[in-house]
């Protein structure tokens, strides 16, 4: 398996950032720094400050610009060839909207799962024919916006597909649609993580008994449903398993084609392969592995025929998790039962799934000391303990690290997508602000991707200043 020689130039710009927000950091003010050497950018016209620490805000997700355009570039490069390839980033993976416009400028697509993330690619600057649409539960309003849009879609049950039946009424439709197959190839080490499992919420399944035979026909009977869809691939799965589900329903696509040939004189009906994303991270190290050109080998050697298709790809959590770090100080620390305590302000509201799942997301925690070096000092048994008011709010437990005190910084790499970016509001912790970063040789530039919440804010999404008195309503026939 190769890996990719980008980790040392992320590492070493991760540490000049953290270098610089702790010199522009006040722990006694809330007045905003700059930074000896950081200068600022501005996106869409908006001046960015530059990140710091403090009271006010004690903790901020960092991007890494660089290792975002980098990982694309890698992503084009080992799928570029003879077919035609749309690179769909998963929207649910990192929905800001600055980074996916930097996506729709570079020529990518965006897989989405919902209206709000529909509407967001839309605002971004994705063509509607450049957007899939994936969810698994589209309402009746939602298939039509699709279809008068013109938005790629995968259907994932026959309900849905008699829904769209009835939408289209006998017209075609240039959309370009497919039924999303679930090849039941198996299960990974995260199970929730696993969408080809023998009752996969997720699509058709394949194996069951006279689902072949039903879906050939549902194509046959449909000539506008073009493409195919399996998303075997995930955190959890290695590239041989994903590449077998994929190569399931290429088999799949090929008679398809075979059939709409012999009874209907169609020339290669399905032209489209979605075949997902789910490319696993590397949540150990600083090396990135397995690549992109890793997978595409794979795939050209298990499933060659997947190459005579169109493809689209929706990687997400591959292209940009070694770009983030989140960034928290160290408010308290102490000593319960023998075991270091580190409370920090980064938590559940960041890493929602290290909290709830921590076996199957184990996060590395990089400590540095209060003026941004990495830190040196007695390594100790630790727990790095986020602010949320359950026992379980952990970003590490009982990790041996160098003796953190309060003041210390603490860096969680590898965060870039499905952390910071997708807030959870418990306790009602604000949204973290999200700051892109390029560490040049003369100075650290900063541009804001995010704003943090307000307190106003969060008081405004709370709900109504009051419950309104009642009103009585009448059945018709009541007396």
């Amino acid at each position: 398996m190769h890996s990719n020689q980008s980790g040392p130039p992320v590492q070493a710009s991760r540490e000049r950032v953290i270098k610089a927000v702790a010199k522009s950091s006040t722990r006694e003010s809330s007045a905003v720094g700059t930074g000896a050497d950081a200068t600022v950018t501005a996106v869409n016209g908006v001046d960015a400050q530059s990140p710091q620490l403090d009271d006010t805000t004690p903790v901020i997700g960092l991007i890494d610009l660089d290792q975002v355009s980098d990982a694309y570039e890698r992503l084009r490069t080992a799928f570029s060839g003879g077919t035609d390839v749309l690179h769909a980033v998963a929207c649910k993976a990192v929905p800001l909207l600055p980074l996916l416009r930097y996506y729709a400028e570079a020529g990518a697509g965006c897989e989405v799962a919902s209206p709000g993330e529909l509407d967001l690619a839309l605002t971004a600057g994705f063509a509607p024919e450049r957007i899939v649409f994936d969810s698994p539960a589209k309402t009746l309003s939602e298939l039509k916006r699709a279809v008068t849009l013109g938005v790629s879609m995968n259907i994932d049950n026959y309900e849905e597909l008699d829904r769209l039946d009835a939408i289209l009424d006998g017209r075609t439709t240039s959309a370009r649609v497919g039924i999303r197959i679930n090849p039941q190839s198996g299960t990974g080490t995260i199970g929730a993580l696993s969408t080809a499992t023998q009752t996969s919420k997720f699509g058709i399944g394949l194996a069951d008994a006279g689902a072949r035979e039903a879906l050939i026909d549902a194509y046959l009977a449909r000539p506008w449903l073009n493409q195919i869809h399996v998303h075997s691939g995930s955190q959890g799965i290695s590239l041989d398993q994903a590449a077998a589900g994929i190569e399931i329903v290429v088999e799949l696509a090929q008679e398809i084609n075979r059939r709409a040939a012999q009874t209907h004189g169609r020339d290669r009906q399905v032209t489209r392969i979605d075949i997902g994303g789910g490319l696993p991270v590397n949540f150990a190290g600083e090396e990135i592995t397995p690549t992109f050109a890793d997978y595409r080998a794979v795939l050209a050697a298990q499933v060659p025929g997947l190459f005579d298709f169109d493809i689209i790809t929706e990687f997400g959590r591959a292209l940009l998790a070694k770009a983030g770090t989140i960034l928290t100080h160290v408010e308290y620390a102490k000593t319960t039962g023998g075991r270091r305590i580190a409370m920090t302000h980064a938590g559940v509201q960041v890493a929602t799934r290290t909290a709830y799942a921590p076996a199957d997301w184990p996060l590395r925690i990089l400590p540095f000391d209060p003026d941004g070096n990495p830190k040196s000092a007695e390594e100790v048994p630790t727990d790095v303990a986020g602010p949320a008011c359950f026992a379980g709010d952990l970003l590490a437990r009982d990790r041996v690290l160098p003796r953190l005190d309060a003041g210390d910084i603490v860096a969680v790499p590898d965060t870039g997508a499905y952390y910071f970016s997708n807030p959870f509001s418990y306790n009602l912790l604000p949204r973290v602000p999200v700051y892109g970063y390029r560490a040049n040789q003369g100075a650290v530039e900063y541009a804001l991707i995010r704003r943090g919440q307000s307190r106003e804010e969060i008081l405004a999404e709370a709900g109504e200043p009051e419950i309104a008195p009642y009103r009585l309503v009448q059945n018709e026939g009541d007396s």
